[in-house]
């Protein structure tokens, strides 16, 4: 039967498959950490039923042969006995997700028949007896090769972060050679966000942080703009779930308010549109709840302070007497006719498309309230890319021949792909930092237009021409003044780098760069530098050792490695090697005794467990490793009180303690997530306070420091440890370093010092 069900399923199925189907067992290990073994009920079958449907109307716009639905058929059918009995933690028939995952493909990634039936069979190969061998058979190459892909993404995501890094690198190759596998897996990280109301909160935390990390920038690097933000709000959700709550509360409570003037602010530029006669469609959106949290934490701002929380956008049907250009730059000028632009606030991604295919014009204008808004101009065709993202994208590339900017994004990650430098850590960060990154444009000499993203300097440049050139830098001219090679560069600047033989990269340039082609080229020049730095510090310890008589030991470095200021190994023979460090000192190292400084003392405990007391200290400062201890993460200095996740180090045992929302806990999560301890909680304390730093901004006034200590000091009874308070142009900002009893007195101290005349801002380091 085409685009529906056979009467007797199995029988079906029998017809499809040329009448062999064979007994599917699933693999030694357990199914799937969050899959329960069950029948299908009478009302499973009916949901079942009901799903197929809307996949199978969803398809009416791909299936364009009577061999189109026969593979959709033949997948559905094939998954559905595959996954026979199976459910997911949350008590659905587990082929329901795949079902999901392919109308997803099909509705909102716009991808065609084969990348269909590839997201039905996506976890076929991963937990059956079925092979990729027998999907080739039954559905052909293509097919094959995009859920042999899938499986491998699903095995990356399961290992440590150097197994991972490797497995990713390996399906990123396939991103040039065959994007959907990629895009599918976006489909099967939507749904799975969509449904993780049922998974433990450490399942939580792992996956909603795989999301931020990888998956919400590859999806805005594709061009799926719904997608990404989606995924943003639901790690948002599960994350910070009380924000979340209370942002969505306030969005609500304001929309009658907000909907009013948006139509308000619409109207004139309806009436001047239909005026000038341009087919056009208009729609005014709210602002995502993470973009909304965002802009929170990075002004520190609260809900109430934000403006600017709807955008418009304006899709016009272009006509052909005129360029899509030229018509976005007249609706442009139509709508400055009736509110002020902002000139600076100009994005013109129409001449200068973004990496991904995406183009428009973006505007600011003023509103009638003195506010400034958003608004968004593109043509059908724009708008399409913008919503398809790669599939739209690759639609119209194939009516014009030649390389565009997404081509040559995909060739610079396959290379550095091929080419990874550093370990397979840093080789992910770098690849993620490619992925979310706002643009800009920058010119050669010769004029020639180069993409950078916004904050790269002029050795981004010099590396962007050749690594040659980046190796030998010494400055540039920007703008034909000579600058810095640190220098930021800014969109429009015309940049011509200056070289030297003699000049070479440094550790230091890893902080002044943002491209991952320079920094994987500074990575393997000081990889190079650095592997005969430690060949030479080898040899000359050794020696030096020979005449003390003394075998290196575990032991022996222990004492070393901190009074040479050394994290590793590697490190001190490398600072040996290149003259750094040296070792006339050494005799007197070696005739130190050890003493551990301890630095405070508090108890965690894992709920449902006795406490104990445990010493916290740094991990270099730890002498026992083979005993478990809780230690503070020094990133993000957590104190009693504050929300707090444990994350088990899998070499020394170790409990490290992070703050919930501390951005390295994030990578980790997204990297090791099997290592989250998720049910630490703060226990009794023996110290009575804690170092905590605050930074402030105010206006310069006679007696603001004194009001300061008599908040502070007087007050409140707290000790300050160190106050900086430097001022400039009437304006002061500072740093007050102060102990504390726990989170909840630090931000009550906060809190008055806010309420002192003058101050602007107050906020904890």
């Amino acid at each position: 039967m085409i685009g529906g069900f056979a009467h007797d399923e199995r029988s079906h199925l029998l017809c499809i498959l040329g009448g062999k189907v064979r007994h599917l067992r699933p693999r030694n290990q357990p199914y799937k950490s969050e899959c329960i073994m069950a029948g299908y009920t009478a009302d499973d079958e009916k949901i079942i039923g009901e799903q197929f449907s809307e996949l199978l109307a969803a398809c009416n716009k791909i299936c364009k042969s009577e061999a189109d639905w026969e593979m959709i058929n033949k997948a559905f059918f094939l998954a559905k006995e595959a996954h026979k009995g199976v459910r997911r933690r949350s008590g659905e028939p587990y082929i329901l997700h795949p079902l999901a995952v392919a109308k997803i493909v099909v509705s909102e990634e716009g991808l065609g028949v084969k990348s269909t039936a590839a997201a039905l069979l996506h976890d076929v190969v991963e937990d059956t007896s079925y092979t990729v061998e027998d999907i080739e058979n039954l559905f052909g190459s293509k097919v094959a090769s995009m859920v042999d892909g899938l499986t491998k993404v699903a095995a990356a995501l399961n290992e440590d972060v150097t197994a991972q890094a490797e497995s990713f690198r390996k399906v990123l190759l396939t991103l040039s050679d065959d994007i959907r596998v990629i895009i599918i897996k976006i489909a099967d990280r939507l749904h799975n966000m969509r449904t993780l109301g049922s998974m433990p909160r450490h399942k939580q935390i792992k996956i909603t942080s795989e999301t931020m990390y990888l998956f919400a920038p590859l999806a805005y690097r594709l061009g799926l703009y719904a997608i990404k933000t989606e995924l943003e709000d639901l790690s948002l959700k599960y994350m910070y779930p009380e924000e979340y709550a209370a942002i969505e509360e306030k969005l609500q409570a304001t929309a009658t308010e907000r909907n009013e003037f948006m139509e308000r602010f619409i109207q004139p530029i309806k009436d001047k549109l239909t005026e000038a006669g341009v087919d056009f469609t208009i729609s005014g959106r709210v602002k995502t709840v993470y973009s909304i949290w965002s802009k929170m934490q990075r002004k520190k701002i609260p809900f109430e302070e934000i403006y600017d929380l709807f955008a418009v956008r304006i899709v016009f049907k272009p006509n052909d007497l005129t360029p899509e250009k030229a018509q976005c730059w007249h609706i442009y000028s139509l709508l400055t006719d009736i509110y002020p632009p902002k000139p600076d606030r100009v994005r013109d991604w129409v001449n200068f498309p973004k990496a991904n295919g995406y183009e428009a014009l973006h505007a600011t204008l003023m509103r009638p309230d003195g506010v400034w808004a958003e608004v968004q101009i593109r043509s059908e065709r724009m708008e399409e890319i913008a919503e398809r993202g790669f599939a739209a994208h690759w639609k119209y590339k194939q009516e014009h021949d030649g390389e565009d900017e997404f081509d040559k994004w995909l060739k610079d990650v396959s290379n550095a792909l091929r080419h990874p430098a550093g370990n397979a850590a840093d080789f992910l960060e770098n690849i993620k930092m490619t992925l979310y990154m706002t643009e800009m444009v920058v010119f050669t000499p010769k004029g020639e237009a180069r993409k950078f993203p916004v904050g790269a300097t002029a050795l981004d440049f010099a590396y962007d021409i050749h690594s040659n050139v980046g190796n030998t830098a010494i400055g540039a001219k920007i703008n034909h003044k000579i600058e810095s090679i640190y220098t930021k560069l800014n969109s429009g600047d015309q940049v011509q780098i200056l070289t030297a033989e003699t000049a070479h990269p440094t550790i230091e340039w890893l902080d002044h760069v943002g491209t991952m082609k320079a920094k994987q080229s500074i990575i393997t020049y000081l990889k190079r530098v650095r592997q005969n730095n430690v060949e030479r510090g080898i040899s000359i310890f050794d020696n030096r050792m020979k005449e003390f008589g003394i075998t290196p030991s575990a032991r022996l470095f222990r004492k070393l490695l901190p009074a040479y200021d050394c994290a590793n190994k590697d490190e001190f023979y490398s600072k040996l090697g290149s003259e750094i460090i040296n070792l006339k000192d050494i005799d007197t190292v070696l005739r130190q005794n050890s003493k551990n400084k301890v630095l405070k003392f508090w108890t965690f405990e894992i709920a449902g467990s006795k406490p104990k007391d445990i010493v916290v200290k740094g991990v270099r400062d730890v002498d026992n490793m083979g005993e478990q201890k809780f230690v503070a993460a020094e990133c993000c200095n957590p104190i009693p009180g504050d929300n707090i996740t444990g994350y088990k180090d899998p070499i020394t045992g170790d409990i490290i303690v992070h703050k919930t929302d501390c951005e390295a806990l994030i990578g980790l999560a997204a990297q090791k997530g099997e290592n989250l301890v998720g049910n630490i909680k703060w226990s009794t304390y023996k110290a009575e306070s804690y170092l905590a730093e605050i930074k402030l901004r105010g206006l310069d006034r006679v007696g603001v420091l004194r009001d300061l200590a008599q908040v502070i000091t007087v007050e409140l009874d707290i000790n300050i440890r160190e106050l900086k308070i430097q001022s400039h142009d009437g304006i002061f900002e500072g740093k007050i370093s102060l102990y504390v009893s726990d989170a909840e007195s630090l931000y009550s101290l906060m809190d008055k010092v806010n309420k002192i005349k003058g101050i602007d801002k107050v906020e904890r380091v």
